[in-house]
């Protein structure tokens, strides 16, 4: 048996300022490669907001300096789908701390609704 491996993370990086984000709020955006290279299509409509989402998480995970940041995220939509994001929990950590108000937004329900029964 071998011993399990231990890899080093790269470090998280966090805007100093949620207005420091200065990145679009509309249209048709070309991530580089650097931060997107896994799939075909790296221009994302930020009108459907899936897509704005798929973009945002591929940002926070591929994010080397806070350059990357301040041009694909944008201060004032991040608050609003910070609750949609999957993002790393080390990712979502760093960045509550260093932007409490980000933790105040509540994350989606993970829990199942309760079954209903019909009485007959």
């Amino acid at each position: 048996m071998t011993a399990p491996r231990s890899y080093a993370l790269r470090p998280v990086v966090v805007a100093s300022s949620l207005g420091d984000l200065r990145g679009p709020t509309d249209g048709l955006v070309e991530l580089p490669q650097r931060l997107f290279w896994s799939g075909a299509e790296r221009v994302f409509d930020l009108s459907n907001p899936d897509r704005l989402l798929e973009m945002y998480e591929a940002v926070f995970d591929a994010v080397r300096t806070p350059a990357d940041l301040a041009e694909h995220l944008n201060g004032e939509i991040l608050p609003r789908v910070w609750s949609d994001l999957c993002l790393a929990p080390r990712v979502r950590r760093a960045w509550e701390e260093a932007h409490p108000e980000l933790a105040l937004v509540p994350l989606p329900s993970t829990e199942l609704p309760s079954p209903v029964i019909i009485a007959a």
